[in-house]
C-alpha cells in the first residue's frame, strides 16, 4: 500500500453518503489546516481528489494523510495541488494493532521517550497521541530519525 492508497473500511467516520464526502473532508482539513490554501476536495468511488496550493511539501503530505485516514476513502489523488518540491525524505508508517506512539518511536527513533517528535510531525493527522488506530498512516520525517544518538 503506497502513500496515496488507504484502507477504506477504517479511519475517522466523517460522512454517511459519498455526496457529502468532499465537503466533510474539506472542512476536516481546513479545521486543522496544515498549510493548504484554496482547498477543494471531490470524492468519487472512494477516491478523494485534492486541489489547491500547499505552502510546503509537508503541508501537502499532511493534507493527503488527513483525507486518506477517513473511513470510506481508499485513495487520495493530489496532482492538482501546487506545492514546493520536498527536500526532506519522509517515511510513511501504517499503524498496526498493538502499536503506540511510544513503541513506534522506540522502533524508528531508538527511544520511546521521543514519541512527542512523531506526534508533532503528525499533529494535524493525530488529534490525541493516545488515540491512534490500526491502518492509520502517519509520517516519520528522516530529519527526525537522523537525530538519533
Amino acid at each position: 500500500m503506497g502513500l496515496l492508497d488507504f484502507a477504506a473500511n477504517i479511519g475517522r467516520k466523517l460522512f454517511d453518503r459519498e455526496e457529502e464526502a468532499g465537503s466533510k473532508i474539506q472542512s476536516h482539513i481546513e479545521d486543522n489546516n496544515p498549510g493548504v490554501e484554496n482547498l477543494s476536495v471531490e470524492v468519487k468511488d472512494g477516491v478523494a481528489k485534492l486541489s489547491g496550493e500547499a505552502e510546503s511539501a509537508e503541508a501537502l503530505e499532511k493534507a493527503i494523510l488527513m483525507a486518506g485516514n477517513v473511513e470510506g476513502i481508499s485513495e487520495v489523488v493530489a496532482d492538482a495541488v501546487d506545492a514546493p518540491e520536498s527536500g526532506a525524505v519522509v517515511e510513511y508508517y501504517e499503524i498496526k494493532s498493538g502499536d503506540s506512539l511510544w513503541k513506534i518511536a522506540n522502533d524508528h527513533l531508538g527511544d520511546g521517550n521521543r514519541y512527542p517528535e512523531i506526534f508533532e510531525a503528525n499533529r494535524e493527522v493525530i488529534q490525541d497521541p493516545d488515540l491512534i488506530f490500526p491502518g492509520q498512516k502517519i509520517r516519520i520525517p528522516k530529519d527526525v530519525e537522523s537525530q538519533m544518538a
